[in-house]
């Protein structure tokens, strides 16, 4: 392949078994490529490889992934209105640039956020379900702010991932974490009050956001306290974490590139 391309994408995972093309399943992965085929009419070979992989429901606000050709692409506005064109409903191309051949999609990903959007206490619209999870407990949300911050830093984040391994890496730098009132996603079936978990660094384990959130949602109900969050990020701990929150809260906001 000789010309590369990064192409910004969103999408809502609602209905998809996260990116990564799996037999049977459909996935993110699987509907980019299909509609490929169909832009390129079988004159493009190509390879499409993304920036790291969501899990089943879980959305995208802006992600990318990067396309390798063998010919150039000679009009870009061209190239998305057909690439958007033939996309699902719930998947979007936002823009398209050309990288050059040292540019790696996965290795070139210096920082993600993530934001987890969630309510509490009560039985929301059935609409919020596909990018909202409702707790349905009433939570203590100044003392789950509280608990967000201490996520901050370099951590031993090995109580806060699934499939463990012993040559997993577990110590990672969360660069900021807030727990914050939604003023980003908005529609008249929402409930009056929701919350967003927002999270940056260059890299995360295995639904680590999303056990982050569920240990959050147990400080909430004061199942755990903020001296439990503490020890179970410290460097020797053996605490394991054992509250996931639902996927299909969890959001990949954005990727910043080297």
């Amino acid at each position: 392949m000789t010309h590369f391309y990064l192409i910004n994408i969103q999408y809502l995972g609602f209905r998809y078994h996260g990116w990564q093309k799996q037999p049977k399943l459909k996935t993110v992965h699987l509907m980019i490529d299909k509609t490929l085929n169909y832009v390129f009419g079988g004159d493009f070979r190509y390879k499409t490889l993304a920036a790291g992989r969501t899990d089943a429901m879980v959305s995208a606000n802006n992600a990318a992934f990067e396309l390798f050709l063998e010919k150039p692409i000679s009009d870009y506005a061209e190239f998305l209105t057909q690439f958007n064109y033939y996309l699902p409903q719930d998947i979007r191309a936002l823009s398209i640039t050309e990288v050059d051949k040292d540019f790696n999609v996965i290795q070139n990903a210096k920082l993600k956020e993530y934001l987890y959007l969630f309510a509490h206490g009560q039985k929301a619209h059935p609409f919020c379900a596909p990018i909202m999870t409702t707790f349905r407990d009433v939570l203590d949300i100044e003392l789950m702010v509280i608990g967000a911050k201490l996520f901050e830093g370099l951590h031993n984040f090995k109580g806060y991932c699934s499939d463990v391994t012993e040559k997993g890496l577990y110590q990672r730098e969360v660069l900021s974490c807030q727990l914050i009132v939604n003023t980003e996603f908005s529609a008249s079936f929402f409930p009056e009050d929701t919350f967003i978990l927002r999270v940056k660094g260059e890299g995360f384990g295995y639904n680590q956001i999303r056990i982050m959130m569920g240990a959050l949602v147990q400080l909430g109900r004061y199942e755990i306290t903020l001296e439990d969050i503490s020890n179970s990020l410290k460097p020797k701990s053996g605490i394991t974490m054992n509250f996931v929150a639902p996927a299909s809260g969890l959001i990949l906001n954005s990727v910043v590139y080297n």
